[in-house]
């Protein structure tokens, strides 16, 4: 398959829905107002204790909920008790917001696993084999993908990378992900999703025949800056405007 000449490059990817003040991410209603647009979707899941994928970023539930305590450590029975940023929404499981979206626009499912990989990986394979929409899935962790080369190799994968500054990950460990060493022998990508602000750069130029996102573009003023370097753009707080 040209990826050059699928949705993965022609339609904008919404970060975690069209949120805003009054609509939390990652929510029904943040991937309803995305679907209106026509936009494409990418959002993050985790693992419950009892094995349910939730589509939810954070490890820590504080900042979405206000609730102490980890995603990892809830059950999909105490989902119901949890609102998300003063709202009505509730936090979907994947196969909720599968159902949801139904095809309607493409989704790019980010797996957040910096740990033991194999569990969430099949989690979400089982869950995609019922699925008929467009997708995809990346990842910032390698051997993530690599699970998903070895197992689902059908579905089309992406290494997500950046500067990581800031990130509480040892200088050498840094090193081979901003790089992106381990692409050939471990991940092998169908496409690259680079931060945006560090773009272009000579980690990224490697690899031009794979389709390049960048990500997450906050503005109109940004988007203009990174859209002749990348080939499509993961965007939030602004309307890019198919």
């Amino acid at each position: 398959m040209d990826l050059f000449k699928t949705w993965l490059v022609e339609t904008p990817i919404a970060h975690r829905g069209l949120h805003s003040k009054n609509v939390p991410e990652n929510s029904l209603l943040a991937f309803s107002k995305a679907i209106e647009k026509g936009y494409a979707i990418c959002f993050e899941v985790h693992l419950l204790s009892d094995g349910t994928v939730v589509v939810f970023n954070d490890e820590s539930l504080a900042r979405m909920t206000g609730n102490d305590g980890y995603i990892k450590y809830l059950k999909k029975e105490d989902l119901k008790a949890l609102t998300l940023k003063d709202s009505k929404e509730h936090i979907p499981t994947m196969e909720e917001v599968l159902k949801f979206v139904d095809g309607r626009v493409p989704v790019v499912i980010e797996i957040k696993n910096s740990h033991k990989v194999g569990e969430i990986e099949q989690a979400v394979i089982d869950i995609l084999k019922k699925y008929k929409g467009e997708f995809a899935v990346e990842s910032f962790n390698p051997y993530s993908l690599a699970y998903f080369k070895q197992h689902a190799p059908n579905i089309i994968r992406g290494q997500m990378s950046g500067l990581f500054k800031g990130e509480k990950i040892n200088f050498f460990r840094k090193q081979v992900l901003r790089k992106m060493k381990l692409n050939k022998k471990v991940s092998q990508p169908d496409f690259i999703n680079y931060q945006a602000d560090a773009l272009p750069n000579r980690y990224v130029k490697k690899y031009k025949d794979l389709p390049l996102i960048a990500f997450v573009v906050k503005s109109k003023e940004e988007y203009m800056n990174v859209v002749k370097y990348c080939d499509n753009v993961v965007f939030e707080k602004f309307d890019p405007e198919i």
